[in-house]
């Protein structure tokens, strides 16, 4: 595993690298805009990174199992799609019924019960939007990356599936690479490119633990909680003000969080704190009892609801201050 992990890390770096500067880097910048928390035009190819370090790790693994193959296949799709978009700018339709198609063929491919079918197809589908709604600050989509799939790789190694621990150890990986462009002042950023196919191999991941017994619902859900809370906070925040959830926003924790002061750095080290309390939370109530893991659940979302609150009364004030919005 330590060579995967070595492969990932050092072809995503020295691809990045290559390309930061190139041709394809200026084509694929992204400009900043009203809903931007960056003022420069910075490279969204940090996904064709993190493709590059994963084909090669994923040449050099001994195999896999079936479910995880096929989950390799869905993000080369969805990664085709993603810098599509990335290059065009394609439809919300297009996206979102590619997002919906892939996950719907892996749940059908991988022979999962008609209720998983039904609940994974949507669930996948909220995993791969919500990442790449907080994909917005630098150091935050990369740093759930590192911890999300590196609580996935702890926990297969403790149920003894290497082949899992050995392609979410490379993720995990190839993410710490992209990092090191990403962290704040970033040079590079995800792109739709890196943001969707990553989130739709969480949720898959996820579910393919699940249903082989690996582990059980909570892990997911903690491993990447701050993302699963963010986005799911800020979605019932729109809909009870009567705002369109799929009209294009910057009103999400993290954004009113660097708006309010905190800064980009900040905010991804606080981002990593939490994590790191999450991915440990999910970890050690693996063999607790479902009543117990219920109740670690409850308990972060609670948190999560603190910080929530705390930011929208921070941003609030900070904006009578000024005399206005805060930008």
């Amino acid at each position: 595993m330590t060579l995967l992990i070595l492969i990932a890390f050092t072809v995503t770096a020295a691809t990045l690298a290559l390309l930061r500067r190139s041709a394809l880097g200026r084509r694929m910048g992204d400009v900043p805009n009203e809903r931007s928390l960056h003022v420069q035009v910075v490279p969204r190819i940090g996904g064709i990174g993190i493709l590059a370090g994963l084909v090669a790790a994923w040449f050099a693994m001994p195999g896999a199992a079936p479910s995880l193959d096929r989950a390799a296949a869905g993000y080369l799709a969805l990664f085709i799609i993603s810098i599509a978009d990335d290059l065009r700018s394609l439809p919300v339709i297009v996206r979102l019924a590619s997002h919906l198609l892939v996950a719907a063929a892996w749940f059908w491919a991988v022979g999962l019960s008609p209720w998983m079918l039904a609940i994974g197809v949507l669930t996948v589908a909220w995993s791969t939007n919500l990442y790449n709604f907080m994909d917005g600050s630098d150091g935050l989509a990369g740093g759930m990356a590192v911890f999300g799939f590196g609580t996935y790789a702890v926990a297969a190694l403790q149920g003894n599936d290497m082949h899992t621990a050995m392609l979410c150890a490379s993720v995990a990986a190839a993410a710490l690479a992209f990092l090191l462009f990403n962290f704040h002042p970033a040079s590079l950023f995800l792109g739709d490119s890196g943001s969707v196919p990553l989130g739709f191999l969480a949720g898959v991941v996820g579910w393919h633990g699940i249903a082989t017994g690996l582990w059980p619902w909570s892990l997911p859900v903690l491993a990447f909680f701050p993302f699963l809370f963010d986005a799911s906070y800020t979605l019932l925040r729109r809909i009870l003000r009567a705002e369109r959830p799929w009209q294009a926003h910057r009103e999400h924790l993290y954004q009113r969080a660097v708006r309010c002061g905190v800064g980009h750095r900040n905010v991804a080290l606080g981002a990593y704190a939490i994590m790191t309390c999450t991915a440990v939370a999910g970890l050690v109530s693996i063999p607790s009892p479902e009543s117990l893991r219920a109740a670690v659940v409850a308990l972060a979302s609670a948190a999560g609801l603190w910080i929530g609150v705390r930011i929208d009364r921070r941003l609030q004030h900070a904006t009578q201050g000024a005399g206005g919005p805060v930008r």
